[in-house]
């Protein structure tokens, strides 16, 4: 349950001393909700909460096993623009993508995106693991895993049936 009191369709939970783990069902099969994960023109349109004031600058993504990724951020009350980057070791069509967060250093997650279809639904299930109890610990009370999800996944939902 929420804190505003509904369930939300997103649950977002720590799994482990390493571990936050996010899950949502998605009302389309594997395949189209893959191809949003793994597309940066797709990927753009949903992956920022509309209400955290971020603007996407840019969005480049190489979805293949040592292919490599670059987030540009910018907020309003950043000076500076806000990259994420890494590479993906693992990229299974329709089924599984792992990336490295190396704009983390050391502390940075592993990030695991799982996609099991059935009957034409898709559940995603992502996983970041972290090198420590204390690197998750510092992630989240620095608000970097906080609540944007069921915004986030929202505006995934609202983008498939376009697709």
């Amino acid at each position: 349950m929420a804190a505003n009191g509904k369930n939300d369709l997103t649950k977002a939970e720590r799994e482990s001393d390493r571990a936050l783990v996010v899950t949502r069902t998605f009302n389309a099969p594997a395949r189209i909700v893959f191809k949003a994960w793994t597309t940066a023109e797709l990927f753009r349109q949903w992956w920022v909460p509309k209400s955290y004031g971020l603007t996407l600058l840019s969005c480049e993504m190489d979805a293949r096993v040592g292919g490599g990724y670059r987030l540009v951020f910018r907020h309003p009350e950043s000076g500076e623009p806000m990259p994420f980057f890494g590479r993906y070791l693992e990229v299974v069509p329709n089924a599984r993508l792992v990336w490295t967060n190396e704009e983390g250093g050391e502390d940075g997650a592993v990030t695991t995106v799982t996609f099991e279809e059935k009957g034409g639904k898709t559940l995603v299930v992502m996983q970041d693991l972290y090198p420590s109890k204390k690197a998750l610990d510092e992630a989240i009370a620095s608000g970097s895993t906080a609540g944007g999800f069921e915004e986030q996944f929202a505006q995934l939902e609202a983008l498939l049936p376009t697709l």
